[in-house]
């Protein structure tokens, strides 16, 4: 096959001890996960469906010294764990969801909250608020096979060595499996694909300058300094 253009970049994320990487096809969000983050966002944390969206494959960065994102005002950190898809499937059941996993990293979900504000109340998409560059820092990834499936833990993030955000693995609504179970029944799920499965409660702004530190307990941490 010829390409009419040079294809871009494979996306990846690097794997924690190893010289081989993660290529990432898909990123998949879990929104309002946690009961505290469902409340501050002013939503019902009952266990209805859970809802996802996405962001594209090429928001994905190690960290580090950021660029301050364009055309906000209201940039937020939103922690998350994030789950590496190593097996596809479709209509996966629960109790054989955490076989499809490679493995777990720490990410943030960056989100330009005044333009999802916006979008919300006039019922437009969220795709600007939360799939612009850059907006998916992850750390390496810690494969399954080492550590484990963590089902608890704390995660937290600091910014300027502040705690803003901190709660438990625990504490999600929707477990890991049952997230995987649920999303694989409306798409099918293929090596490469990443899962972020929500934030606790917490979320505030950022300022060119801050320095974030996310944490996950047993998985590892993500750094990242935002210029102006």
């Amino acid at each position: 096959m010829q390409y009419v253009i040079d294809p871009p970049p494979q996306a990846f994320v690097s794997v924690a001890g190893e010289s081989s990487v993660f290529p990432v096809r898909r990123i998949w969000c879990v929104g309002r996960n946690y009961a505290d983050h469902a409340r501050e966002m002013g939503a019902d944390p009952t266990r209805e469906p859970p809802f996802f969206f996405s962001k594209p494959a090429d928001a994905v960065n190690p960290g580090g010294a950021l660029s301050f994102p364009a055309q906000t005002s209201d940039l937020h950190h939103e922690v998350e764990l994030v789950v590496a898809i190593g097996k596809g499937g479709r209509d996966i059941p629960v109790e054989q969801a955490l076989e499809h996993v490679y493995g777990y990293a720490i990410g943030l979900d960056m989100t330009r909250r005044d333009i999802q504000a916006e979008a919300k109340k006039l019922a437009r998409p969220w795709d600007l608020s939360k799939g612009f560059d850059q907006s998916c820092p992850i750390s390496a990834i810690a494969p399954a096979a080492r550590i484990g499936h963590p089902a608890k833990g704390r995660i937290e993030i600091t910014v300027n060595g502040k705690v803003q955000q901190s709660g438990d693995l625990s504490q999600m609504i929707w477990s890991v499996p049952e997230a995987i179970a649920y999303l694989s029944r409306y798409v099918a799920l293929a090596p490469g694909d990443l899962l972020m499965t929500g934030t606790p409660a917490g979320v505030s702004s950022v300022k060119p300058g801050d320095r974030l530190r996310g944490t996950c307990e047993g998985v590892g941490e993500i750094v990242v300094t935002y210029e102006g």
